[in-house]
């Protein structure tokens, strides 16, 4: 019987985040507003990386990859969610909610274990200062990104193939986008086996990479505390603060909505962090690694005085 039903349903419907036309409408502004800035911002990241040579070193690698997942992530979600606002029905097909599904934990699970790469630079670059181009060469940056992808790939593939492999009864979820807990609250059967797998996963998305970022920055400030001079001092800092600034939005909002009691939770409140996540952190993190990094905006300096002296 639950193989049939999940086999008849070919669409879903998402309730969204408000019924009224005027809030609806208020809301696709808005969002559009965000997902503009949020593809200019990472956009630009990725063209000021490749075209100055300046910032050709692992840390703006890492950098132009993190910028990448963002633009997957919001693309997966976003597009959607505009088009839903003008929409009398949210509709989404049922393979279109499966790819998003997959996408969207791909990338955000990616975005973790990225996170955690970037910190480790940072106490390579903080505390390993004469070996740090030897220690991150170019191999190992590559095979550090390929392996963040590859395990959040692998992570959304074990996730989407158990939770539609469940019977669902019902096909409208309460959420904005098909999100792993909102679908998951569809099934008819025992979900304890796929609580658990959330929790597991939780923990080696989530918390691993939070331990190393936690490891990473408490060497990072000892070795700060070290150095004699206010300026070393600052200027040291000074190289982690965006990063960090980063890593407490991202993992802050995911500990939030994955790793609470289950009791505690709502899908009103799932849904207000979900956005966060999905919409306002990526918009923000091309602002704050530009606002907060001297040599992104000097690069951006640079290439607006290009295109200044070719007209």
């Amino acid at each position: 019987m639950g193989r049939e039903n999940q086999t008849w349903m070919s669409e879903f419907i998402l309730l969204g985040l408000s019924s009224f036309w005027d809030t609806q409408l208020s809301l696709f502004v808005l969002f559009l507003v965000m997902y503009l800035v949020t593809m200019l911002g990472n956009f630009l990241i990725l063209l000021l990386i490749r075209l100055d040579s300046r910032l050709h070193t692992p840390m703006y690698f890492f950098l132009s990859a993190l910028s990448f997942v963002d633009i997957c992530y919001t693309n997966s979600t976003v597009p959607q969610m505009l088009v839903h606002f003008l929409s009398a029905r949210k509709s989404i097909p049922f393979h279109s909610c499966v790819l998003q599904l997959f996408i969207s934990l791909a990338m955000g699970s990616s975005e973790f274990f990225l996170l955690g790469a970037m910190a480790y630079d940072r106490y390579v670059a903080v505390c390993h200062p004469l070996h740090y181009t030897v220690i991150m060469h170019g191999g190992l940056c590559l095979g550090l990104a390929a392996g963040c992808l590859g395990a959040g790939f692998m992570n959304s593939v074990m996730q989407t193939i158990i939770i539609f492999r469940l019977p669902l009864c019902r096909h409208v979820i309460n959420h904005f986008a098909c999100e792993m807990l909102a679908v998951l609250r569809l099934t008819c059967v025992d979900i304890s086996f796929n609580k658990v797998m959330v929790a597991i996963s939780g923990f080696l998305v989530i918390m691993l990479p939070c331990f190393l970022v936690l490891f990473s920055y408490g060497q990072i400030v000892a070795a700060i505390l070290h150095i004699r001079s206010a300026q070393g001092r600052c200027k040291a800092f000074e190289t982690c603060a965006s990063h960090l600034t980063v890593v407490s939005m991202c993992f802050g909002t995911a500990i939030f909505t994955y790793l609470r009691p289950t009791a505690g939770s709502s899908a009103e409140q799932e849904k207000m962090v979900a956005l966060f996540y999905a919409v306002v952190t990526p918009m923000l993190n091309p602002l704050i690694y530009s606002l907060r990094n001297k040599e992104v905006m000097s690069a951006l300096r640079r290439l607006l005085g290009k295109f200044s002296e070719k007209r």
